[in-house]
């Protein structure tokens, strides 16, 4: 196989980050196979073909089920909302297609267990490979602060504080959509962007989170319902309908390691538009809104001269860095989805286990059950290994 037949299901928001991706990543990476945007499935036959026209892809379905039969489709890529990940992976997983499913893996641990379960199995009878898809993983900084522990440079891990801040709801009036909305989507801002916080500190610190106590709030028990239920904008009506997610999750952690940790994801952080804060110990920090740079305090260095040090991530020994521009010629949004893109071909061609595995995924769910369980007695609660 020389190619690799991409049918991607989703084309809104997410459909769109992943389709640049998927064209831009043989563009500018030497693959070891050719990603063909074959097939782009949508339930709207209007809007998905004109969505197919604008996004580069071949062909059409408005049934995914008729998306796994084809012999052309070698991936399925999963940008739906969260009530149908379990149902569309652990099918295509069975059809023998491999497959990207956007975060949070699923809207249960009991969907979530299902998926691995589905991966794994598919995995050792057929080598088909699964990947959840927590984006900023691939961000050059995030994959620099990862190598800089490993390497021990900020010695043991004590701390970790994250924060993930948007305000795109924060009008009371702003529409009612399916991320507001319980049964699609799982949860609110606990699930939508703090599932983001939890793997990152994970990813970067290599240690896992042992046990938790949280609080959620839902500021605005009701809004106007969007006249098109979409994601992040709609217009309003004049009908109003309850919102049965949190607007606002926030928690301490206890990680196996010992490590202290602080969450904070809210959707009501008015003037932060997409701010992800990762601190940790107070020698690495970074924050998404200016996202080429890391900063870094060696503890090591002469305590005359020793401070925090600015590091433009734009190096060719940075994380990915070498397949795009000069240093200084900055990276953005889009270029995590590429490399999410490009490590998962390398890893399929190569027969390997691609990370962040369905496995990372179900472990991320366990944490945000045991938040979401956490806040109504507001008791500790573990996390199983």
């Amino acid at each position: 196989m020389t190619n690799l037949g991409i049918g991607l299901i989703g084309y809104a928001f997410m459909g769109a980050a992943h389709s640049q991706a998927w064209r831009s990543a043989p563009r500018f990476f030497d693959l070891p196979l050719d990603p063909e945007l074959n097939v782009l499935c949508g339930r709207n036959a209007e809007a998905v073909r004109a969505a197919a026209v604008k996004l580069g892809w071949k062909e059409t379905e408005t049934d995914w089920r008729k998306l796994l039969g084809r012999d052309d489709i070698q991936l399925v890529d999963v940008c739906t909302p969260g009530d149908s990940h379990a149902e569309i992976a652990i099918a295509a997983l069975e059809a023998g297609k491999h497959v990207l499913c956007e975060k949070p893996l699923a809207n249960t641990v009991e969907e979530a267990e299902a998926m691995t379960a589905a991966a794994e199995a598919a995995a050792t009878a057929k080598g088909i490979r699964s990947m959840v898809g927590f984006t900023y993983r691939r961000v050059p900084a995030i994959g620099l602060a990862r190598q800089l522990v490993a390497e021990g440079k900020l010695g043991t891990i004590r701390h970790v504080r994250a924060q993930y801040l948007q305000d795109w709801i924060a009008d009371p009036e702003a529409p009612l959509s399916w991320r507001l909305d319980k049964e699609k989507a799982g949860s609110g801002a606990l699930g939508d962007i703090g599932a983001h916080i939890i793997d990152l500190t994970q990813y970067i610190t290599g240690d896992t989170i042992a046990e938790v106590t949280a609080r959620l709030e839902t500021f605005v028990k009701e809004r106007p319902v969007a006249a098109e239920h979409s994601g992040l904008a709609g217009t309003a009506g004049t009908e109003r309908g309850p919102v049965t997610v949190d607007d606002a999750a926030v928690f301490l952690a206890t990680f196996r390691s010992g490590a202290l940790g602080v969450f904070e994801a809210t959707r009501f952080a008015t003037g932060r538009k997409n701010a992800i804060r990762i601190e940790i110990n107070g020698s690495l920090a970074f924050d998404f809104e200016d996202m080429n740079l890391l900063h870094f305090y060696d503890a090591a260095e002469d305590p005359r001269t020793d401070g925090c040090r600015r590091i433009l991530a734009t190096e060719p020994a940075h994380p990915y860095v070498a397949a795009w521009w000069p240093p200084g010629h900055l990276l953005g949004y889009e270029h995590g989805f590429t490399h999410q893109a490009v490590d998962l071909v390398i890893a399929i061609a190569e027969g390997a286990d691609p990370a962040p595995s369905f496995a990372d995924g179900l472990q991320v769910q366990r944490v945000l059950a045991a938040v979401e369980t956490s806040s109504t007695p507001r008791q500790w609660q573990e996390i199983p290994e």
